[in-house]
């Protein structure tokens, strides 16, 4: 009687030899990693999950002093601390996921040694993980709007664009993911590039319209600004939830396109490098 194998492990040779479908296979473990990491990260604190509150609240009335009220910079008529909140919990959960898969590898080394499972996984985890947070956040947002609303009398105006807001979480995931994995794979030889990714993350927030709608940006650096694939995003979620600004479409579709290139070339990137990174970690 022929047995047959419910897995097969085999080397993987090719740039191309990627199996996805893996994934799929190991979901279990995708859950024990989440429970692991919301355990690791809330472990003896006193505060735990209400951090996830905390930051964002502070964060913002942080930008609505510096930038609203020393800086005066315009938020297009919505109330300031909205208008930072919006972009900042866009910007979280990007920078979350861009700043966390970017140690991987380095991160992982111990565990990756010792046991068999496809390496995507725990990229994978830590953008889900990252969902938790940024719920949270918009829920806030969310309770926020309609207390300027309806008590402050404030002028904001939620508008059709919510319909695509999950397709821009989708994105900023994306991105995330294909960016970090990137430089968690350049990190297994070049370690000086984990000192840049928080130097570069911070840098990047700037070049994106959080703290500054793109009315205030002149005219010449528009289209220098619209080469950042987070600025329509951040743009068109803030557009989505409050109705200022203008939605940024073309610029979108090419963001878009953008995500998916560094996504595929990421992927096949790290594939590449998880063959052999045990030998230059």
């Amino acid at each position: 009687m022929q047995e047959e194998w419910t897995t097969v492990i085999k080397p993987k040779t090719g740039w191309f030899d990627i199996h996805l479908k893996e994934i799929w296979n190991y979901r279990d473990l995708i859950y024990m990693f989440l429970k692991r990491n919301f355990t690791s990260s809330y472990k003896q604190t006193i505060l735990g999950p209400l951090w996830f509150l905390i930051r964002p609240l502070m964060t913002s009335s942080m930008f609505t002093v510096v930038f609203g009220q020393i800086a005066r910079i315009s938020t297009d008529g919505v109330p300031q601390f909205l208008f930072y909140m919006a972009g900042n919990t866009a910007w979280s959960y990007f920078s979350a996921c861009l700043t966390s898969t970017s140690s991987t590898f380095t991160g992982n080394a111990g565990l990756f040694g010792k046991v068999y499972f496809p390496r995507l996984i725990s990229p994978i985890t830590t953008v889900i993980f990252a969902l938790l947070s940024f719920f949270i956040q918009v829920v806030l947002m969310i309770i926020l709007m309609a207390f300027f609303t309806f008590v402050r009398g404030e002028a904001v105006y939620p508008n059709k664009w919510l319909l695509l807001v999950p397709l821009m979480v989708l994105q900023m995931a994306m991105l995330g993911l294909g960016l970090g994995i990137i430089i968690s794979s350049l990190t297994t030889k070049y370690r000086d590039l984990s000192i840049l990714v928080s130097f570069g993350v911070s840098l990047w927030m700037y070049a994106t319209p959080i703290v500054y709608p793109m009315s205030q940006v002149p005219e010449f650096l528009h289209d220098i600004i619209k080469l950042n694939p987070m600025a329509p995003i951040v743009n068109n979620f803030r557009y989505a939830f409050l109705g200022c600004g203008t939605p940024e479409i073309t610029s979108w579709l090419t963001s878009m396109a953008v995500t998916v290139v560094f996504l595929f070339f990421g992927v096949i990137l790290f594939s590449r490098v998880e063959k052999t990174f045990l030998d230059t970690v």
